[in-house]
């Protein structure tokens, strides 16, 4: 293998495989199948895609076997696949593709609807459900391998994240970026041939393709896709596929475990769940429960900070500060001290300890964004990567999360910018003003909440009226709807008339202004209670 491989020189060697391959649902597609269809998607590509404007291309799909074809179709053609959001909906959807200047949008059935009425610019739309899709490849069958171009440094995919400024960003991945995490985790995990690697996180999310995707890969594993994460089918599509491999993002681990325990849970082939955002509690928890090794990291889409898992780390950090990394004050721009703590463990110095964790020797592994140098400008500063992460660390070098420096949260593993969510509740017709900000939830990562204003004509918030126009926004993604909303007379503000959204996160609903909460799965809004607020509280504060 070369030193420095791209993503078409490790699916070269599986172009023979045919003792294993792709499963999903009930169908099996051997490697070495599955690769020669990446060898005529690459043709068509070349055929399809104009060579005077970018060559770029959407892809809208839950985890079916084509996006894995149609990214090793872009490695062997040289052009770029847009990972597109479905969660996304409505003129924000139409922006990302604007945005990532796609020439062609490749969806399926289950998502062909989101993209109904868009105004894209004329880009083509190819349904791969349709008998449009066979027709247009059946000209490139047996097409001969063309060997890559590529370089390990070149473009491969764009992957939307969210930034301080609220709106999506498309992060430039290149094929190194895949490669070094998907060769590094299958050495780390001695993965082979005899493994199977389970696929149900999205695959337009960096974590599905560093973490999974590309370490199946490079230790020429099975591969068993599961179309969306299934809480109650993850077990089953264990034993199903002898799935030896997983990975997650977000709260994947919290939902298994919510799932009714049963004395055999532990008989099974996991071995590795590898990830990160579970907390240390639901780790062990898991780990216990299913018989596996759990291990946790820190990082994003952009690459700049990882932070790895650590054996000996305690509870609630990230890992230990790598090399190179540091929590530096974002005003002084000097190291922070290290933090202190009380006889119960609560932080005493967490206006001095806590910092933003920066690359202080460089970019690391973040490529840029695409087409948008002030973003790139924010995150590079004086030769240092600025993470937008906070945190601070222990006397012996472990890490311990403390948000995010503005303007966006953490939902279910994704980023979401605030900026967009309070644009569209500012339609509302009963609400003055809104300010909208992330809640530590109970699990992992954040909750959406809202502080509002209600109009002067609004006797009182109408908690079922509200809840309904959530529900009517097109462009209002699923997660980025609030689960809380506190009703206010008036804003924390500075000086300068700014909304203080760190007093209001900090307060969360520890206050005397009405909050009410809609959880996940609930049609409607209900007036929090001391009782229902309790559940809202991290596990270690419950216990």
């Amino acid at each position: 293998m070369k030193a420095n491989p791209t993503i078409a020189d490790l699916l070269e060697p599986l172009c023979d495989v045919d003792t294993h391959g792709i499963r999903f649902e009930d169908s099996y597609i051997p490697w070495a199948e599955h690769v020669h269809g990446m060898y005529d998607r690459a043709a068509l590509l070349n055929a399809l895609l104009d060579p005077a404007r970018p060559r770029h291309f959407g892809v809208l799909f839950d985890n079916i076997p084509e996006f894995s074809s149609l990214v090793g179709a872009a490695a062997f053609s040289g052009t770029v696949l847009v990972g597109l959001n479905t969660t996304r909906r409505g003129d924000a959807l139409a922006r990302d593709i604007a945005l990532s200047d796609c020439q062609i949008v490749f969806t399926e059935n289950a998502q062909a609807h989101l993209l109904d009425g868009l105004d894209l610019d004329g880009t083509r739309i190819i349904n791969v459900d349709s008998p449009e899709w066979p027709e247009l490849l059946e000209p490139f069958a047996d097409s001969p391998v063309v060997p890559s171009t590529a370089r390990p440094d070149d473009l491969l995919m764009l992957i939307f994240t969210s930034g301080t400024s609220g709106d999506p960003k498309a992060v430039r991945c290149t094929h190194a970026k895949f490669t070094v995490p998907g060769i590094m985790l299958a050495e780390r995990f001695g993965l082979s041939t005899d493994d199977v690697v389970y696929m149900a996180m999205p695959m337009f999310h960096s974590n599905a393709m560093m973490a999974a995707w590309s370490v199946a890969v490079h230790g020429q594993c099975g591969i068993a896709l599961r179309r969306r994460f299934s809480a109650s089918g993850f077990l089953p599509d264990v034993r199903r596929y002898g799935v030896t491999y997983a990975n997650y993002v977000g709260k994947p681990l919290s939902y298994i475990l919510a799932t009714p325990e049963q004395p055999d849970d532990a008989d099974n082939s996991l071995k590795i769940m590898y990830g990160n955002e579970g907390s240390a509690p639901v780790a062990r928890e898991f780990a216990r429960r299913f018989g596996t090794l759990v291990l946790d990291g820190f990082g994003s889409t952009e690459g700049g900070v990882s932070i790895p898992a650590h054996p000996d780390a305690p509870l609630g950090a990230l890992g230990q500060l790598p090399d190179g990394v540091e929590i530096l004050d974002t005003d002084t721009g000097m190291p922070c001290p290290p933090a202190e703590f009380d006889e119960f463990g609560r932080i005493v110095n967490a206006d001095k300890a806590t910092g933003e964790l920066v690359n202080v020797s460089g970019a690391g592994a973040f490529a840029g964004y695409y087409k948008n140098p002030e973003a790139d400008a924010e995150r590079l500063r004086d030769g240092k990567y600025w993470s937008g992460d906070l945190g601070y660390r222990d006397a012996d070098g472990f890490v311990y999360f403390a948000g995010r420096s503005s303007g966006w949260l953490r939902v279910d593993g994704e980023n979401l910018g605030t900026a967009p969510i309070e644009r569209v509740l500012l339609r509302y017709p009963g609400f003055a003003h809104v300010s909208v900000y992330g809640v530590p939830d109970s699990e992992v990562g954040d909750r959406v909440m809202a502080a509002v204003i209600p109009t002067d004509s609004v006797v009182e918030f109408d908690p079922v009226t509200f809840a309904r126009f959530l529900d009517d926004q097109p462009d209002l993604g699923p997660k980025q709807r609030p689960t809380l909303v506190r009703v206010c007379a008036q804003f924390p503000r500075t000086a300068t008339f700014k909304v203080l959204t760190r007093t209001l996160s900090a307060e969360r609903w520890h206050c005397d202004d009405p909050v009410w909460l809609r959880d996940h799965g609930q049609d409607e809004f209900t007036l929090l209670t001391p009782e229902l607020a309790r559940t809202l509280e991290p596990r270690n504060a419950r216990a």
